[in-house]
């Protein structure tokens, strides 16, 4: 049964007068890479073929997915009238597209598949919470609330179904920690930069990865917030066997402030 649909959303409360530019701009990037959800669960049902059990959590957590897209799509479509989300959708789509074709992970294991899992809903988790509380627009607000503690309790899924299969892969934490900062750094391939351009980008532009990428770091890194920062390490931590509270995570929150802010400079 979903947490919760469309129709829950306050849209009657909808506000022009406080709709942030750069914000919106954010949401529409999002909205397109949330729809993305089916084909992310195609893949996980491949990597999971003969894991009946998880691939009816990859199916639902598809379905939400493409949910939050349709959200934060039809709220973008309210502060601009001009967008079209369909159309949208579907350019982001023809050129950015998941290997469906893989029938194992990328990440060389399943278990290593769920820890970067884990580190993609600690970042959506993170970005959607900074979100919420950077925008004063009550409709985006209570989407953002709604799809933050979707993608925690994401997390919380990928989570245990690591631990599942760490039982019996055995990855290192040496291992663990490799994958997942190759996950963050892989915030800076296309699917973002390419669906900030999309959503953005005027009619006839032709699309410069370096300046895309550029541009949303920018704008994400700008919404947020210390202790947003603090909980993604945490949640980081947590997931490849590190101790999510302590001097290290002090010291990594604090590394990644300062990265972010040097972002948000530009």
């Amino acid at each position: 049964m979903a947490h919760w649909t469309l129709a829950d959303i306050p849209w009657d409360r909808f506000d022009p007068a406080k709709v942030e530019p750069a914000i919106l701009c954010l949401a529409k990037a999002a909205s397109l890479v949330e729809q993305n959800g089916a084909d992310y669960t195609r893949y996980l049902c491949n990597v999971f073929a003969d894991d009946a059990e998880f691939q009816q959590a990859a199916r639902v957590w598809g379905e939400e997915e493409i949910r939050h897209g349709e959200a934060l799509g039809r709220w973008a479509t309210l502060a601009d009238p001009t967008f079209d989300h369909r159309a949208a959708c579907a350019r982001f789509s023809a050129e950015f597209r998941v290997d469906l074709a893989a029938a194992r992970s990328i990440r060389g294991s399943r278990a290593g598949e769920l820890v970067a899992r884990c580190i993609v809903e600690t970042g959506t988790s993170s970005h959607y919470t900074a979100l919420a509380e950077a925008t004063r627009e009550p409709v985006l607000r209570a989407i953002c609330h709604r799809i933050a503690a979707d993608e925690l309790r994401h997390y919380k899924l990928f989570y245990t179904h690591m631990k599942r299969y760490l039982a019996s892969e055995r990855l290192p934490l040496w291992n663990r920690l490799r994958i997942a900062l190759g996950r963050i750094r892989e915030s800076g391939d296309d699917e973002l930069s390419y669906a900030y351009f999309v959503a953005n980008a005027a009619a006839g532009a032709a699309y410069d990865r370096r300046s895309a990428h550029r541009d949303y770091l920018a704008a994400a890194a700008r919404v947020y917030c210390p202790h947003h920062v603090e909980r993604a390490v945490a949640m980081t931590f947590k997931a490849v066997g590190l101790k999510p509270h302590g001097r290290l995570n002090l010291l990594a929150s604090d590394l990644a402030w300062r990265a972010l802010r040097r972002r948000a400079a530009v």
